[in-house]
């Protein structure tokens, strides 16, 4: 009789996530935890780290301190993959603050140890994460706070390179404020963009230049004219100079505002009254997807016509501009929570489809198990709205939507008398906000402990595949063990913490993690037999 050439026999892909075959340490729950390299450990806490927020097991502080550790680490011993990482963090994953740490701790880290040079440079990686107006800013206050005020030349120079790129009249007066402790005229009087030469710090035209001179001197000149080679700051100060009781003429010739630069969180100080359906109306052509998506409810209060908002709703559907935007797909669900208007409902269901376009059609039967224990329960956006719970829900079931056969299955313990685990039966035809509805309407966030071995063993039935969405923070039992080995078991980690609660990169056990859907592309790879590589 064979003992390996058999029917199921298959080749074993590996993933990118690697730990420990034999568990060393345990989770903070206290089941048996696996520990990471230090790329995989990094990457699943930057995925889904949002910097300076308190998580269930870590405080803010404590996590931010194992991030930065994990960074310098990463710097010294993997350069070039770590700058690829933090490149591919800012601009696909969206992660802003986590990769404007994170290159200044490269930065530093490199700095310390005396290295300069190299194929990846220390100014490169700190241009690479500067990807909006005001990111130059928040890097120099990051460092200024920790390391002092004298700024090291590739620091300089990393930024500098970002404001020439950055650097446009709309960005200006988009972003520099009073509120601010690092202004756009700070960041040019110590970065001095303008002074260098060389392709990468060369004035873009004589427009930069003009604009660059004018936002320094306006700092001592509060009142200064714009030159004639910057058309949009000389019309925002027309409309500024336009008296109270004027304004409101304006917003019947939209055009005017969208020239001057005028944006909608502006626009209400400039009116000096209240955003009505009119201010709404004039500003909401020139807004961006996010700032449409985040003002829905305001629309509807303000009173804003059927015929405006069913232009906002097919811009917020628009497959390419979701695209564009790479916009998190829970910000759809906490919009699709906070508009009271129905009308919303089917343009941010289709956006959210959109945005979960990486989830992948899988054959024969899955598994899928959403961890809703009660550390799941800890908001991970600022606003609280949103909890790291309602993030696997939405990922698990759009995955079991498209899998030819699947089991959806909320566990976590006996908790309070609640079952330790609850199938959730699929509807057809219910589309992906109304199940994400039920499952919170009908108690489908347990809360509790975190059970995952016992889940797993009580709800397998020869599955194809189990799919784990959770912080892997098991209590008791070994998850790798509660599963044949044969059977592939991926375990999308939402949390980030240090020890994972299986083995994972090869023999059917793999991890992934993150907000965002890209880490489903990996599955149907693996099974084909092919190895999985970072998304970068």
């Amino acid at each position: 009789m064979p003992k390996f050439n058999l029917r199921r026999a298959r080749p074993a892909p590996t993933s990118p996530v690697t730990g420990e075959a034999v568990a060393s340490g345990r989770t903070f729950e206290g089941g048996p935890g696996y520990v990471r390299d230090t790329r995989s450990e990094l990457f699943l806490l930057a995925v889904t780290n949002m910097v300076g927020e308190h998580t269930y097991y870590e405080s803010a502080d404590r996590r931010d301190t194992r991030y930065a550790n994990l960074v310098r680490a990463a710097a010294l011993s993997d350069p070039d993959w770590t700058a690829q990482f933090l490149r591919w963090l800012r601009t696909e994953a969206n992660m802003r603050t986590a990769s404007l740490v994170g290159a200044a701790e490269f930065v530093k880290a490199r700095l310390d140890a005396g290295v300069r040079g190299g194929p990846v440079t220390n100014r490169s990686v700190i241009d690479s994460v500067l990807r909006r107006a005001d990111e130059p800013g928040e890097l120099l206050a990051y460092w200024t706070a920790l390391y002092g005020r004298a700024l090291p030349m590739p620091v300089k120079r990393g930024v500098a390179d970002a404001v020439l790129r950055l650097g446009t009249e709309f960005n200006y007066v988009k972003w520099d404020s009073e509120g601010r402790g690092y202004r756009f005229a700070d960041v040019l009087n110590l970065t001095h963009p303008g002074d260098r030469r060389g392709s990468a710090q060369r004035i873009r035209g004589q427009w930069q230049h003009d604009l660059f001179g004018h936002i320094v001197k306006r700092r001592y000149e509060p009142g200064l004219a714009p030159p004639e080679t910057l058309p949009l700051l000389t019309r925002r100060k027309a409309l500024l100079a336009l008296p109270v009781d004027e304004r409101r003429q304006v917003l019947e010739n939209p055009d005017l505002l969208a020239e001057a630069g005028m944006t909608w969180e502006a626009l209400a100080g400039w009116l000096q009254g209240p955003m009505d359906a009119a201010a709404w109306e004039a500003v909401i052509g020139s807004m961006g997807l996010m700032a449409l998506v985040r003002n829905l409810r305001n629309f509807d209060e303000a009173g804003v016509s059927d015929e405006v908002a069913a232009r906002v709703a097919e811009r917020i559907s628009d497959p390419e501009q979701v695209a564009r935007s790479r916009m998190l797909p829970m910000r759809y669900l906490s919009a699709y929570r906070a508009a009271p208007s129905a009308r919303w409902a089917w343009p941010l269901e289709r956006a959210l489809t959109h945005s979960l376009a990486n989830v992948p059609t899988l054959p024969g039967r899955t598994l899928v198990l959403v961890d809703t224990s009660g550390s799941m329960h800890v908001p991970f956006s600022k606003d609280g709205t949103l909890a790291r719970w309602d993030a696997a829900a939405v990922f698990g079931i759009a995955l079991a939507s498209r899998c030819a056969s699947a089991d959806v299955v909320s566990f976590s313990d006996d908790w309070q008398g609640r079952p330790p685990s609850r199938v959730f039966p699929p509807r057809k035809g219910e589309s992906l906000l109304r199940a994400v509805d039920r499952w919170r309407s009908d108690g489908y966030f347990i809360g509790g402990g975190t059970e995952t071995a016992d889940a797993v063993r009580a709800n397998y039935r020869a599955h194809d595949r189990v799919v784990i969405l959770t912080d892997e923070q098991a209590s008791a039992g070994d998850v790798d063990k509660a599963l044949p080995r044969d059977t592939p078991l991926y375990t999308w980690n939402l949390a980030g913490y240090q020890y994972g609660h299986t083995p994972s990169g090869g023999t059917n056990r793999h991890t992934f993690g993150g907000l965002t859907d890209q880490a489903f592309t990996m599955v149907p790879l693996l099974e084909a037999g092919h190895n999985a590589s970072w998304p970068f």
